[in-house]
């Protein structure tokens, strides 16, 4: 075997090693989920929770939008105008297949009810919390 066979030879094998290494599977093909926990009826803190999860969703994560605490003014049909970027974005997160789920014991605290909700948005419990925060390889965010 010549010089320029053995080189050749070289480089196809270092090729078809790094072709191999791409070809492993990356996470995109089974994606973390993300919980985000949005305690905030703060409008920037909101937008940058919101948009950071559904920047995850686009991306492949399946996503969870909990909001409670103060956050369930976020869903409130009534806030519309107060919190429109962000019931946009929690709209297409509803639209891209993203869950949003509203903490019952906020709503009832702060005087919602399930028709006071935006399209998409559920009221959780603890089984419906529990199966996307408990779920393999998620990770949790607050806001």
């Amino acid at each position: 075997m010549t010089l320029a066979h053995r080189t050749g030879s070289i480089l196809l094998a270092t090729l078809m090693a790094l072709l191999l290494c791409n070809a492993t599977p990356s996470h995109a093909e089974s994606p973390d989920a993300l919980f985000i926990n949005m305690t905030t009826d703060d409008a920037h803190r909101a937008n940058m929770g919101i948009g950071f999860g559904y920047n995850q969703l686009q991306r492949g994560h399946p996503l969870t939008v909990f909001l409670n605490d103060r956050g369930v003014m976020l869903a409130a049909k009534a806030n519309g105008v107060a919190f429109e970027q962000q019931q946009k974005t929690l709209a297409a997160v509803i639209a891209k297949g993203g869950t949003v789920y509203v903490c019952p014991t906020c709503m009832k605290h702060y005087g919602l009810a399930e028709a006071d909700l935006m399209p998409g948005a559920k009221v959780s419990n603890p089984d419906l919390t529990e199966k996307a925060l408990f779920s393999n390889d998620a990770r949790t965010l607050s806001w």
